[in-house]
């Protein structure tokens, strides 16, 4: 296969950034549930569907992404899973009720799903054989990172800002 004319570095950084911002709204959500049930007049336990229907919807697709990615080419899927989980995102941010904000993370959840194996293939095809391992290592420490960073600053924004903004970062 024939590789692209632009540094391999900037694809990674490409495919690495939007593959981080999906793992760390996995966890972003975990301490602003309180804070999102007590401002949308519902039970924290009923506010933990935020979670729940990210994960599920995220783990709905990951088996069926690379036959996605196959059927729409994998550039047009990543770039179709990062808009769809941008607006998803946004939505969130937005929503006016709790069972809008897990609609929209059902959503955000199936876009995000395309992201992580679309990622891994973009760098193996990106990369020679060579440099692979490298670059895997770099997608490893990003994915390995950002369930650190979700909840320190879910809480962050959720203390001192407000929480619609775990969703708009």
């Amino acid at each position: 296969a024939s590789r692209p004319a632009i540094n391999a570095w900037f694809v990674a950084v490409a495919v690495i950034i939007p593959t981080f911002m999906e793992v760390l709204d996995t966890t972003v959500a975990i301490v602003s549930l309180r804070y999102i049930a007590g401002e949308l007049s519902a039970a924290v336990v009923d506010a933990e569907w935020v979670l729940t229907s990210y994960l599920a919807a995220n783990a709905t697709i990951l088996p069926i992404s690379g036959w996605l990615s196959a059927r729409l080419g994998r550039r047009n899927y990543f770039l179709l899973s990062i808009t769809v989980f941008t607006i998803a995102s946004a939505l969130c941010g937005m929503a006016t009720s709790l069972w809008q904000i897990v609609l929209f993370r059902v959503i955000q959840g199936l876009a995000g799903g395309g992201l992580q194996p679309s990622s891994q293939a973009i760098l193996i095809d990106s990369f020679p054989p060579e440099k692979q391992g490298a670059a895997m290592t770099i997608f490893g420490i990003a994915a390995l990172t950002a369930p650190v960073v979700g909840p320190t600053r879910g809480g962050y924004l959720s203390d001192y800002h407000n929480w619609p903004w775990i969703f708009f970062i």
